[in-house]
């Protein structure tokens, strides 16, 4: 991993504003709907009316007769599409799709908007109004929707030291409580969508996605055709949250129908569509055990979580991604189990695993904390580990502690008074709350090109994508700051599988995993200009040994020259010299584990969120009123973007907390609220005072800049600050969110 000498006019670690921001705000971002080709047709899938039952009859006579319809697609008439063999893979070589049956495989339904049919034509308006057209009779049964949720099998141990049970009942101080988090839907401004083209032998998709080459692995097993015939582009995504990592049965619809037609085919998911066939965190309920002395230390820690899941495909939510190492303690257990119900397949959704996972944890310190009459940040402080006891080995880097006291002395954490209802100001009532938080830290295989170009600037290129967290900025900053030149003159390629292979935009860790394939690939170029440059004739180079030479701020020097402070040559002029048009370098890196297959060291980003709200007891109105978050997530490339990022998360939060909510008709399995005005988010009405600390420690153990991902770890622990802090002010403990104003007139 080369080291990082810091350049003269040093742009990574400056607040930077988006290289892509002036593309977005002018509409010259294509996003995949976006894209129109010559014969264009337009695809609207049926979907299903019922969440547990057969299809008797699909009658599509009367669709296929009206205007401008070219196709009606269903079981009998849509061609072989292919079960995905999955591989577990974050790599170029992965293929993950949480919803394994392709579409319209057989005539069983299993959830409510299951497609069922998809009608093709000229036009989006002729398309839907023959989807409209279609009509379908069922067999129905009653569905499973039911909100408890019971293991259908004996629950799975995921992590265990010592004898949890034991130390629990022999516990000076105990809190056994269970948490519920409900089904949440992704709900990014951009619809999921698909393009499709069919060439006669191979396909380009212009697909939503967050990981490209994902996606071309999974399509071309669905297609049945090789993924060197598969192309998929994605540019630009307006955002995903997680729910776009993965393909979904649309995306298999498109293609199949561009591949029967001969014509590019267009499918975007409407926003009620969205409630149903491309995944949501999945309701969680967590029993989670503590156990202390009298003085506080923790004796025992036990979670034990159930998610739901559909009825074909097993996904885990991962609850206790987080809690072996969270804090200190001899004994921990934790146990994991799957429900099936009649609803579609859950996805990742921002944080997951750990952000369900943490506001159980830590609701539970906080009520810890009240058991013992202990200040919550000194219960915290009091169970710091010294090293990640479910690995057993040293974290890279951990600062726990650190955002713990920042974020105490920042909010004025010392002026809280610990009773209920105890702290008033302008006639409202204060509820101060306080959460650790954490993420993983990981690094994915990775490869990149860099190329130095004879009009002064340089490309990179990167088969990773950015889904609108900045990573065409971050890659620009890094190329710029070693080249030395203006960010302007470095263009940022990504989002085509064309390109050299890069990692899914998932797990907050496309920065730490790109940045070594960047870096050496930057190098390499060097080296070939400086090689290059030693036997040109014409410059002052020549005959000169290339270890003669070195490059520093945009221009080839001489050694000899440095203490004199020599000129050298822009780079520009030695290609142009040699008659070069280009000099290029490629790069990559290994995963976090490299080639041992075992971690050293622990790797996560840590954090602390401190919420305030405001209590009006007259009129029950509630409000989150200030945050403050401190965040340990490695150097901060990019403060500007990287600020945003959390503050985004946060807010994510207080829509966790206080708003969010997928209800499923106990009737019938339909979303109830599947649109967004009866699915409530937070908007900018709700957003409260936010305050963004990072630390800015290195962590090398990733990479040469000692950056980590900060996408996820944001949201992690602020629904349960907030609780806390409802707590405070009410002395109501919602334990179930969102919470409803009905908890706290009880």
């Amino acid at each position: 991993m080369p080291e990082i000498k810091e350049a003269p006019m040093s742009v990574v670690g400056k607040a930077t504003p988006r290289i892509d921001g002036p593309r977005k705000v002018s509409g010259v971002a294509m996003y995949s709907s976006d894209h129109r080709f010559p014969g264009m047709l337009f695809a609207v899938p049926v979907c299903a009316t019922i969440s547990n039952g057969t299809i008797d009859r699909l009658d599509v006579s009367g669709a296929e007769r009206m205007p401008g319809v070219r196709a009606v697609y269903h079981r009998a008439n849509v061609g072989k599409l292919f079960r995905p063999v999955q591989r577990k893979d974050l790599t170029a070589d992965g293929s993950i799709i949480d919803e394994q049956r392709p579409p319209m495989e057989d005539d069983v339904v299993r959830y409510w908007g299951q497609y069922v049919a998809v009608a093709v034509a000229e036009t989006f308006e002729q398309a839907k109004a023959a989807a409209d057209a279609v009509r379908v009779t069922y067999t129905q049964e009653k569905p499973n929707v039911e909100t408890k949720l019971e293991a259908e099998k004996k629950p799975e141990v995921e992590s265990e030291r010592g004898d949890a049970e034991k130390a629990f009942a022999g516990a000076a101080v105990k809190v056994d409580q269970t948490y519920v988090t409900p089904a949440e839907t992704h709900n990014p401004i951009e619809l999921h969508a698909s393009v499709a083209l069919w060439d006669g032998s191979a396909f380009t998709l212009y697909e939503t996605t967050q990981a490209v080459a994902n996606h071309r692995n999974v399509m071309a097993q669905i297609l049945g055709v090789a993924k060197e015939n598969v192309r998929i582009i994605s540019k630009f995504l307006g955002s995903g949250f997680g729910g776009k990592l993965w393909p979904w049965t649309h995306s298999a619809l498109a293609a199949a129908a561009a591949r029967n037609l001969g014509a590019p085919v267009k499918l975007v998911v409407s926003r009620q569509m969205m409630f149903q066939t491309v995944g949501h965190r999945p309701r969680t309920q967590q029993r989670v055990r503590l156990g202390t002395t009298a003085e506080g230390k923790l004796v025992s820690l036990q979670q034990d979580y159930l998610n739901h899941t559909s009825m074909l495909d097993d996904y885990k939510e991962e609850c206790g991604e987080a809690t072996a190492f969270m804090y200190s303690t001899p004994n921990l257990k934790v146990t994991s189990g799957l429900a099936r119900r009649n609803i579609g397949t859950p996805t990742a959704m921002r944080g997951p695993g750990a952000v369900p996972g943490l506001y159980a944890i830590e609701s539970a310190m906080d009520e810890l904390a009240i058991a013992l009459k202990m200040d919550p940040v000194e219960l915290r402080l009091l169970n710091e580990p010294k090293i990640d006891e479910g690995l057993g080995v040293p974290f890279s880097s951990r600062h726990q502690v650190e955002c713990l006291k920042t974020g105490a002395e920042r909010f004025g954490w010392s002026k809280r008074t610990p009773g209920v209802a105890s702290m008033k100001r302008d006639g409202l009532t204060l509820g101060w709350g306080v959460a650790g938080c954490s993420w993983i830290a990981q690094r994915i295989p990775c490869t990149a090109t860099v190329a130095l170009r004879d009009d002064g600037t340089a490309r990179v290129a990167c088969g990773t994508q950015d889904i609108g967290t900045g990573t065409y900025t971050v890659l620009a900053l890094i190329v710029a700051e070693r080249l030395g030149l203006p960010i302007e003159k470095v263009e940022v390629v990504l989002g085509d599988t064309s390109l050299p292979m890069g990692p899914v935009s998932g797990g907050s860790m496309v920065t730490g995993s790109v940045i070594p394939a960047v870096l050496e690939a930057t190098e390499k170029a060097i080296e070939t200009l400086v090689s290059n440059a030693a036997k040109i004739q014409g410059l002052p180079f020549a005959g000169h040994k290339p270890d003669e030479l070195y490059y520093d701020a945009g221009r080839v020097r001489l050694k000899s020259d440095a203490a004199a402070g020599g000129g050298g040559i822009a780079f520009e002029e030695v290609l142009k010299k040699g008659n070069l048009s280009a000099i290029s370098g490629s790069g990559k890196s290994e995963g976090t584990f490299g080639a041992e297959g075992k971690a050293k060291f622990s790797t996560h980003s840590f954090g602390a969120h401190f919420v305030e709200v405001t209590w009006q007891a007259e009129i029950a109105r509630l409000r989150v009123n200030r945050v403050v978050s401190v965040i340990d997530g490695g150097r901060i490339i990019n403060p500007l973007a990287g600020r945003n990022q959390i503050e985004g998360a946060v807010v994510m939060g207080i829509g966790m907390a206080m708003l969010e909510a997928t209800e499923y008709d106990h009737r019938s399995g339909a979303p109830l609220n599947s649109n967004l005005a009866d699915y409530i988010v937070a908007v900018n009405a709700d957003v409260p005072k936010l305050e963004v600390h990072f630390l800015d420690y290195p962590d090398k153990a990733l990479n040469a800049y000692g950056a980590r991902g900060i996408g996820e770890i944001g949201l992690a622990g602020v629904a349960a600050a907030i609780t806390g802090a409802v707590y405070h002010a009410t002395g109501v403990r919602v334990r179930e969110l969102p919470v409803r104003i009905e908890h706290l007139l009880a």
